[in-house]
């Protein structure tokens, strides 16, 4: 009866081994098989990248005279090199829900990643609400997200308590728009802003702040709606 004892559990933890094994590898083939559907969504969604960004790549000449234009209070903006399709940025839009640049479309964008804890963010907004009050229209506009973590308290009455009236209230909590900028090699630290044009390709760049509300920043966005030749 000892040895029928000893040897019992240890039987038994195998076979419930194997079952939790099975039960595992049912549970993989099932996320491999579904992670396969959807006629093939994934490799047209990359083919669909690559030629939005094959596009954009061909922009490369008026990237750098748009750029060439970034002079003064702005000249830390850097030519996009090769410009690049960013129309996959994903954050919400001032009614809260999901949106992307792709949602811009026809409508040329400086888009300004900042949060309340960024002391050179929290000095440059009020230039950035200048800029949207003097050039905002259905050709531009000055999209400034905020990513601080948690709710919309904190942000919003840091805009209510500096006057902050033209601006619109775009939002990313979950930090994944700053992440992709850094992945891509566009963000350091923020702030930092892209000049995207009407098609949603990266035109300009830069990291750190900028008086957005002077002549220079005018010019640079006369020039980014200027003709494209």
């Amino acid at each position: 009866m000892a040895d029928g004892k000893r040897f019992f559990f240890p039987a038994t933890r195998l076979i419930l081994a194997a079952l939790v094994a099975g039960v595992l590898a049912g549970a993989v083939a099932v996320y491999v098989s579904e992670s396969g559907s959807g006629n093939n969504a994934p490799e047209k969604v990359a083919a669909a990248a690559g030629k939005d960004d094959t596009a954009c790549a061909a922009k490369a000449t008026r990237a750098k005279t748009v750029a060439a234009k970034a002079v003064g209070q702005v000249a830390a903006l850097q030519p996009a090199d090769p410009p690049q399709s960013l129309k996959s940025l994903a954050f919400n839009g001032p009614d809260g829900k999901p949106m992307t640049i792709a949602d811009h479309a026809g409508k040329t964008v400086l888009l300004n990643l900042w949060a309340t804890w960024c002391a050179p963010c929290r000095a440059e907004m009020p230039a950035l609400d200048a800029l949207q009050k003097e050039k905002g229209s259905k050709d531009f506009e000055v999209v400034a997200v905020n990513v601080d973590t948690g709710d919309d308290t904190k942000p919003k009455k840091f805009l209510k308590e500096i006057g902050v009236e033209t601006l619109g209230f775009y939002r990313d909590p979950t930090i994944a728009l700053f992440n992709e900028a850094k992945t891509r090699g566009l963000a350091l630290g923020l702030p930092v802003t892209m000049l995207i044009d009407a098609d949603g390709c990266l035109i300009a760049h830069m990291n750190g702040p900028a008086e957005w509300s002077g002549a220079d920043a005018r010019r640079l966005v006369e020039a980014a709606l200027g003709p494209s030749s």
